[in-house]
């Protein structure tokens, strides 16, 4: 099983890597394991700094929801 994150291209800084966004973090990602080209305002799903598909802004959306749910359920055993 994998955790992926979805995160905004915000730059694309060469063919292998970008920078992307997520709740106003910033970081470097590396594009090489996607199976098509992203380019500035796309989403996609990033685990351990790789972008590993490309997603919708819906999708996106719909991922960051559930994580948000996912985050405030588990507040109670991070005490």
């Amino acid at each position: 099983m994998c955790l992926a994150y979805p995160y905004k291209i915000v730059e694309i800084k060469n063919e292998w890597t970008a920078v992307a966004e997520t709740q106003g973090v910033k970081t470097e990602i590396s594009l090489q394991l996607l199976p098509e080209p992203v380019k500035e305002g796309d989403w996609v799903l990033v685990h351990v700094g790789f972008a590993i598909q490309k997603l919708s802004e819906k999708e996106a959306e719909e991922s960051l929801k559930a994580w948000d749910e996912l985050l405030k359920q588990s507040e109670p055993y991070l005490e």
